[in-house]
């Protein structure tokens, strides 16, 4: 299911950009939507277990799929398949845009792994437990910050192809204030029900587990203003072709940042280092992105 996987990665985005951004929603929806009700089904009713989980995973991209079709059978596409010349240079400046994210997303593994070794280290396994709770958070409240920065890709883009240099200013803006206002939300909300939340996932009820990943929760989230800045600010670069600072924001994020930050503050801190070396890390890479888009600034 693979080929269903990346077919299914890259129409959401053509789609989004062929100005069918609701369809490429409704896929997305719909798509992910059947992944849960297709997991109760073949897993229970129909006896599969693992392999039904398998099943439900690798056939939500092919609902998604068939979905996003109706862009073709309505007629409403700009893009089709067809015999085309490869032109080398616009497959390098591709790849070159696209290699932030692929920075991104390997650098996310890699710091994952580090800090799982770190907090056995440290903490043993409800530490890891503990991270094992955050680290499922981060991933919905990064997501609110990615849906954000790639809902205003089209735009930027839009506006860029056309030269309507203050209107890319201006959506700039508005994306930053929205980030700003939906990453101290989140936070608050997460400060004020650390407990709560910890407790859905602690269902042995372990006072250790929970004294671990309260106080983690209210410190790696701390983040959030800084990582939302720079994932917005990573988008823009791209959308405007402006690759080469796009790549230093994730090599910054990804490896040359948070690698020492983590094993020096886990060294004098302990677990509450590694709570502060994301945030930290983030925070400097917001720095650097602000002093990238100054030198980088539309005219």
């Amino acid at each position: 299911f693979s080929p269903a996987f990346i077919c299914n990665n890259i129409l959401l985005c053509f789609v989004r950009n062929d100005g069918g951004p609701q369809l490429a929603t409704a896929a997305m929806l719909i798509g992910n939507f059947s992944n849960i009700v297709l997991d109760y089904v073949l897993i229970f009713p129909m006896g599969l277990g693992i392999l039904g989980a398998v099943l439900a995973t690798a056939i939500s991209p092919v609902i998604s799929l068939l979905v996003m079709s109706l862009h073709w059978l309505r007629g409403n596409n700009s893009f089709h398949l067809g015999r085309l010349q490869l032109h080398p240079a616009l497959l390098l400046q591709s790849l070159s845009l696209g290699l932030p994210y692929l920075l991104a997303q390997i650098s996310a593994g890699i710091v994952m792994l580090l800090f799982n070794l770190l907090i056995l280290r440290h903490a043993g396994n409800t530490g890891i437990a503990a991270y094992g709770v955050t680290a499922n958070i981060a991933i919905v409240v990064t997501s609110v910050f990615n849906g954000l920065a790639q809902g205003v890709q089209p735009l930027v883009s839009d506006r860029h192809g056309s030269g309507r240099t203050e209107e890319i200013r201006l959506l700039l803006r508005y994306a930053m204030r929205t980030a700003a206002v939906l990453s101290v939300t989140l936070y608050l909300l997460l400060f004020l029900s650390a407990e709560p939340v910890t407790a859905i996932f602690n269902s042995e009820h372990s006072a250790q587990l929970q004294a671990a990943a309260v106080p983690g929760i209210r410190l790696y989230f701390t983040s959030n203003l800084f990582v939302s800045f720079n994932t917005i600010l990573a988008t823009f670069f791209t959308s405007t072709e402006r690759a080469a600072p796009a790549h230093i924001l994730s090599l910054f994020r990804g490896f040359i940042l948070i690698v020492p930050l983590t094993i020096a503050l886990s060294a004098i801190w302990g677990m509450t280092g590694i709570w502060l070396a994301y945030p930290l890390a983030e925070a400097a890479t917001t720095a650097l992105g602000a002093a990238l888009y100054r030198r980088q600034r539309i005219e």
